[in-house]
């Protein structure tokens, strides 16, 4: 039995890709009783892989229902009655068209939190079109804002949308509205937007823009690589650094370890003086290995810090002392997060097949 802070709360999640089903595997990570509904003959996913390597499915049992019938659509409102959370990232409607729609299950699960994510959102003219989170961050400044100066647009994953904006954005919505839920005993239906979650993640940029301290030009402002003490530099041996030496005691103390006097330097307030504080920066790093400036720099505070592979992450000293990863049935992946002191959130299960657990869920479920 699961044993971290949401152990005993069940959890209905419709599944889907991307955004829904990683609120799904953080609540089952904080030891949610999260059950996965895989409808009969699912569409495909852009990415088919093995059960095994699906993360965001870890910690969860599946069950297969034919949501088209008359008794597999009784029995999920079955189990509608028995949980307090369900979640789904399908178009606007579709649900309803299936006969599981938040009006619905609100009326037999008055308490019910009923969450959903979309791309657009549940209105407006774009809300029935399909889309992924390029797409979304698009509409939102955020991808226009990343990238080096007069270049295009850089690809920042799919992180902003679907997990950032998405995912996340849900799993905050949800639990607000069960804790809201223990008080009211009254549900309500969560609609998290890609495109809202998005734009939430930019309102410091656009808090920034609108004081005339952010350019519109990609590249050319303080935290997008435009100044040259936040960026990436390559090493002697081809290896990459991250350096992120906004402030001005950091900045010091990363001349001091690249060996470069301060007093030579143009202001670094000057920007027109920014190219030749970054060939002066980059020429001295590119002098260096990425050992010569582990030896120069991890012992001070110049914000400094290696570019990691996905390889090499797992095993840097930080991400191991921490044990931010971990390794379940020879996979390796994020360990569960956030860290509660008192009830520790768990990797409950690998990732199982769909419809493995359906006897065994309708069993416990619905005893």
């Amino acid at each position: 039995m699961a044993k971290g802070p949401l152990s005993g709360v069940r959890v209905i999640e419709m599944a889907g890709f991307g955004p829904a089903p990683f609120c799904a595997m953080m609540l089952a990570d904080m030891g949610a009783d999260v059950v996965r509904v895989e409808r009969a003959n699912p569409p495909q996913r852009g990415l088919p892989i093995p059960a095994k390597f699906e993360v965001l499915n870890r910690s969860r049992r599946s069950i297969e229902l034919d949501l088209k019938s008359r008794d597999g659509l009784a029995t999920l409102l079955k189990l509608v009655c028995k949980t307090e959370i369900s979640i789904e990232g399908y178009r606007p409607g579709v649900m309803e068209r299936l006969g599981v729609g938040p009006e619905v299950c609100l009326k037999i699960q008055p308490a019910l939190v009923y969450g959903r994510v979309t791309g657009y959102g549940q209105e407006g003219p774009m809300a029935a079109m399909a889309g992924h989170d390029l797409n979304y961050i698009a509409l939102t400044g955020a991808l226009n804002a990343i990238g080096p100066e007069g270049e295009k647009p850089a690809i920042p994953l799919n992180l902003i949308g679907d997990f950032g904006g998405g995912g996340m954005l849900l799993l905050a919505g949800v639990l607000a509205a069960y804790i809201e839920s223990k008080c009211s005993r009254r549900g309500q239906v969560v609609d998290a937007a890609m495109v809202d979650g998005a734009s939430l993640l930019m309102a410091s940029t656009y808090g920034l823009r609108a004081a005339g301290v952010w350019r519109s030009e990609r590249g050319s402002n303080v935290l997008d690589g435009g100044a040259p003490w936040y960026g990436v530099y390559r090493t002697r041996d081809d290896r990459y650094v991250s350096i992120a030496a906004v402030e001005p005691r950091f900045y010091d103390g990363l001349l001091q370890g690249l060996g470069i006097d301060a007093q030579l330097l143009p202001s670094r307030e000057d920007r027109a003086q920014w190219p030749e504080l970054r060939r002066t920066i980059g020429a001295a790093i590119s002098a260096l290995s990425l050992q010569d400036l582990e030896n120069r720099l991890s012992g001070i505070d110049a914000c400094y810090a290696p570019v990691m592979s996905m390889d090499e992450a797992p095993m840097h000293p930080q991400m191991a002392a921490r044990s931010t990863f971990i390794n379940i049935d020879g996979v390796t992946q994020p360990a569960p997060a956030p860290r509660f002191s008192r009830t520790p959130s768990s990797v409950g299960a690998a990732p199982p097949k769909p419809g493995m657990h359906t006897r065994e869920v309708l069993e416990d479920w619905l005893r």
